[in-house]
């Protein structure tokens, strides 16, 4: 990873970061829940990646923000339920308490309903960008976000606890849970920086190779982090007896096949050339993250 890599990328989620904070945020005890999920904390992936493809295709990161940072709001509630003691049970997310350990759980949940609803009046709201644009990208998160991506891949890693799953299971699930929401903030970055169809299913074969990366390094740090480092328990899929890339492939057989998606990646968006550059390292930067 270069240094223009690091300061492109801050530049990227401090644009997010300041959205954030600027939302109308209100005193009452919801708002609460929500902004203390959502706000400082987390890397930002899935917006940075969305205004990296708008800027890679030739379109102003600036007049996406709001879109981009949607996906934040998308990704937070999937966090906040996925720790219910319902889900994965998990008392800690970025080296704080989960929500329900804060607010309880009835809270959590509509905190995370709440912030679901609220993704979608940003992603419908005035725009100078085209209607016909801004409509086949809604479409394209509630596609990611519902029972045919995020939420039926969670669905399968529910029913696969405990369960001895092989490649193309796993991949499954991880396609829907992880890649669906990482490939649509590529193509959201695409189709609103009006992108040939062309760049529009590079950008889609980058992210869908990224997605499958971010989940193998997730399993693998699951066994090599340690919780301080990851602010979060450590060997959760252990306990849960989850099927894993490791559990599957050996320890370095994953990061095998880790380095084969990073490969794809890169070989995907070869096509932009230089303009490129920052999406490599965004690859490499997910297969060397420690947290």
């Amino acid at each position: 990873m270069t240094e223009m890599f690091k300061i492109q990328f801050t530049i990227y989620s401090d644009m997010v970061e300041k959205f954030l904070e600027e939302l109308p945020w209100g005193e009452d005890v919801l708002s609460q829940s929500m902004r203390y999920s959502l706000v400082g904390g987390g890397k930002r992936i899935r917006p940075v990646l969305a205004l990296a493809c708008c800027e890679v295709v030739g379109g102003n990161s600036g007049e996406i923000v709001r879109f981009a940072s949607a996906l934040e709001l998308i990704h937070t509630y999937s966090l906040i339920h996925d720790d219910l003691p319902a889900m994965d049970n998990d008392d800690y997310r970025r080296g704080k308490l989960s929500n329900h350990k804060v607010f309880g759980e009835g809270k959590a949940i509509l905190a995370g309903d709440a912030l679901l609803t609220y993704a979608f009046e940003l992603l419908a709201g005035e725009s100078k960008l085209p209607p016909e644009l801004r409509l086949r990208v809604i479409r394209e998160v509630a596609l990611a976000a519902g029972p045919t991506g995020m939420v039926g891949g969670q669905v399968l890693d529910l029913e696969g606890e405990g369960k001895k799953l092989d490649l193309s299971e796993i991949e499954q699930i991880h396609q829907a849970k992880t890649g669906a929401m990482l490939i649509v903030s590529a193509r959201m970055g695409a189709i609103l920086g009006k992108g040939t169809e062309q760049e529009i299913e590079q950008l889609t074969r980058y992210a869908k190779a990224i997605g499958l990366a971010f989940q193998i390094k997730d399993d693998i740090l699951d066994i090599e982090g340690d919780s301080a480092t990851l602010g979060k328990p450590a060997q959760s899929d252990l306990r849960q007896e989850k099927s894993t890339y490791p559990s599957l492939l050996g320890l370095e057989g994953a990061k095998t096949h880790l380095n084969r998606q990073i490969a794809e990646a890169k070989e995907a968006v070869k096509i932009f050339g230089m303009r490129a550059e920052f999406l490599s390292c965004l690859a490499d930067y997910i297969a060397l993250r420690q947290h």
